[in-house]
């Protein structure tokens, strides 16, 4: 790797990290601490309904990501990719921070879930125009042969974020009463945003802006109306790319929020050894991932996606009999082989993305299929697991969740056909652009400056 390469990919890297951080540090704190200290009225009357209530409020940040992702779509097409992922990474970690410092309800009644929503929109919001800048900055000063490769390192991001969040979290447990965490102890892993904001903003203000912007920017060709050219001719594409994710952000997000809470409250077994069991399976998470997308080089993006899903799928119900043993053993192991599903069908995400939209609306397009597919996805995944486990009494129901999604992405990956390879430059994009529509040369000439 170059120089610039590696400063890119870091940059990337260090970006989605602190971003992921911020999100898997409020999903793990609702499944364990929040309703009692912000839903405290419905938490004292009907605590399973609490529980509920507040794995709702990871759903609803999900619903703002399209707009984060129209909004940084929009200027990150117009004006690069680097200065919307600066934006996106101050935003998300000052709504992080904020949290930290929420007075609870017994303090200010109404007002401290109607903040706490509010800045779960933020997050929201600036997570959903985050991966599409990051996704591209990689992928497009990719080696066109490693681009799997490169778009592997934002995603390695989610799940180093998701060790950073539960470690802490473990941490904390472990040095805490109880009490103490239930008190205090839990604002600390928010606060602690700040200083990794510090350092993520510092790495990326180093990086050079995406060589395919610059090219698009010299050559004048960036579109005026990039939302609406996107659906005008790739709509298609956007839909595959929400279908594609589904799956995977489903079951990521039982693996960051569900499992933990299953595991402690319904299994009773103690929380510290829950949070290490997990950050060691996020382990397996990093490696999949990064192999997922090297695999992607050699044999494809679509038949990588499809080796991942089809082993998330047949290990959804064995994975549920090895954690309802509640033993912690069978726990971290049944977690970690879940991880290697999840690593190939998403190490190739980025590349997969990239290569699926023509430059002018690559960003619009990887950012709202991507938000679009968490809102079906893993929104309310956290959520519709507790209520499928409330209603049947059969954690299994759980796995046949996961397991009717995994077909849906799986025959949206397969419908979407290989993109490996794929020129991503402006110049030969432009030209393909016209032989497909010679009809519109005259048109797209007028509108150069």
């Amino acid at each position: 790797m170059t120089s610039e390469e590696r400063k890119v990919l870091a940059g990337t890297l260090a970006g989605t990290t602190i971003e992921w951080y911020d999100f898997f540090i409020y999903a793990q704190a609702a499944s364990l601490v929040l309703a009692p200290l912000f839903l405290s009225p419905v938490s004292e009357d009907s605590p399973g309904l609490a529980t509920v209530l507040s794995l709702a409020t990871i759903g609803i940040s999900f619903l703002f990501r399209p707009l984060g992702a129209i909004v940084a779509g929009r200027f990150g097409d117009r004006l690069g990719r680097k200065r919307m992922l600066v934006f996106t990474l101050l935003l998300m970690g000052s709504a992080t921070a904020l949290i930290g410092l929420l007075p609870t309800y017994e303090q200010i009644g109404l007002a401290a879930p109607a903040a706490l929503i509010l800045l779960r929109v933020l997050q929201g919001f600036s997570a959903g125009g985050e991966w599409g800048g990051a996704a591209l900055m990689s992928v497009e000063h990719a080696p066109v042969e490693r681009r799997g490769l490169f778009g592997a390192y934002p995603q390695v991001g989610v799940p180093v974020g998701m060790i950073l969040a539960t470690g802490v979290l473990w941490l904390l447990s472990t040095t805490t009463t109880p009490e103490q965490f239930q008190s205090w102890g839990w604002r600390i892993p928010f606060l602690l945003s700040v200083v990794l904001i510090l350092i993520g903003y510092l790495i990326r203000r180093a990086v050079e802006e995406s060589p395919v912007f610059k090219e698009m920017r010299l050559r004048k060709k960036e579109s005026s109306a990039p939302l609406r050219d996107l659906f005008r001719r790739n709509t298609k594409q956007v839909v595959l790319s929400a279908l594609i994710f589904i799956a995977n952000n489903a079951a990521g997000y039982l693996l960051i929020a569900f499992f933990i809470a299953y595991a402690s409250t319904t299994l009773g077994l103690p929380r510290p050894s829950v949070l290490l069991a997990t950050t060691l399976a996020s382990f397996g998470w990093l490696i999949f991932t990064m192999y997922g997308g090297a695999l992607s080089d050699r044999i494809g993006r679509v038949r990588t996606f499809q080796i991942g899903y089809a082993l998330v799928f047949v290990w959804m119900i064995p994975m549920f009999l090895l954690i309802d043993t509640g033993n912690i053993w069978l726990y971290g192991v049944a977690l970690f082989l879940l991880t290697v599903g999840l690593g190939l069908s998403y190490g190739p995400m980025s590349a997969m993305y990239a290569e699926m939209f023509p430059v002018a609306v690559r960003y619009s397009g990887v950012s709202i299929g991507y938000a679009l597919g968490a809102i079906l996805g893993g929104a309310f995944a956290p959520m519709i697991a507790e209520l499928l486990l409330q209603s049947t009494g059969w954690s299994g129901s759980v796995g046949v969740y996961i397991m009717v999604l995994c077909v849906i992405s799986f025959a949206a990956v397969t419908a979407a056909g290989e993109t490996k390879g794929r020129n991503l430059r402006v110049a030969e994009a432009h030209e393909e652009y016209l032989r497909q529509h010679p009809d519109e040369a005259g048109a797209l000439d007028a509108r150069r400056p």
